[in-house]
């Protein structure tokens, strides 16, 4: 069975031993690191491969919420905290679950299977939700993506759909072995890319801004590293 990578993220040592006992009696998943705050987090993040978050929202440093919208392509997260009123927020961050303190193993169990079957799910398309209809989109027809106040415009070969969801969201559904983050408000498909010429791409004589903190991570795709 295919394992989940998970990072726990939690200030309070109680709530990291009930996380990691909990963790442990589930086969599937492997804990790689427990963080007391965002910043240890962001260094794990930076060199290993994580698919799921347990993270707590209220911690000193950067909230959860916070630290989570400042991903660039973020993994699967499931807030835990004690306080109900961040649960709308995390939801409309894509959160996975949103576990209220203190949780059953059956409520987290629960969880984590939402989770892994996100992870497990077809990755040759998607389903989003545009002018009140559900669009079913194969992945090689999105050319991109591009950021449009609280929505995003997502341009295919045959349409342009306006979906309300953020870019960051938008990043944690899409395989970032096709996708990838261009500008703070571009996403393209890497297979599409025409030409790229001086810090444009060009899509379909469609041409998109490289914003300079991205550029690195295009040039080392493209160069296969």
């Amino acid at each position: 069975m295919k394992k989940i990578y998970c990072l726990i993220i939690d200030d309070e040592p109680t709530s990291q031993e009930v996380l990691n006992q909990f963790v442990s009696d589930i086969d599937f998943l492997e804990i790689k690191k427990v963080c007391n705050n965002a910043i240890e987090a962001e260094e794990i993040m930076n060199k290993e491969k994580i698919d799921l978050l347990f993270l707590d929202i209220n911690m000193p440093l950067i909230s959860g919420l916070s630290f989570y919208k400042s991903l660039k392509n973020p993994p699967l997260v499931i807030f835990t905290t004690a306080y109900s009123e961040y649960a709308l927020e995390g939801f409309d961050l894509d959160a996975t679950d949103y576990l209220l303190k203190p949780f059953s193993f059956e409520r987290f169990h629960k969880s984590v299977l939402k989770a892994k079957n996100i992870l497990n799910k077809d990755n040759s398309q998607i389903v989003l939700k545009s002018n009140k209809k559900l669009f079913l989109l194969k992945l090689d027809e999105l050319l991109y993506i591009e950021s449009l106040g609280d929505y995003i415009t997502v341009h295919t070969e045959h349409q342009k759909l306006i979906v309300y969801k953020t870019m960051n969201s938008m990043m944690g559904i899409l395989p970032t072995h096709k996708f990838i983050r261009i500008h703070k408000s571009v996403i393209i498909n890497f297979n599409k890319i025409d030409f790229i010429e001086g810090n444009q791409v060009v899509i379909k004589k469609n041409k998109l801004p490289i914003g300079q903190k991205f550029k690195l991570e295009l040039l080392n795709k493209i160069k296969g590293i």
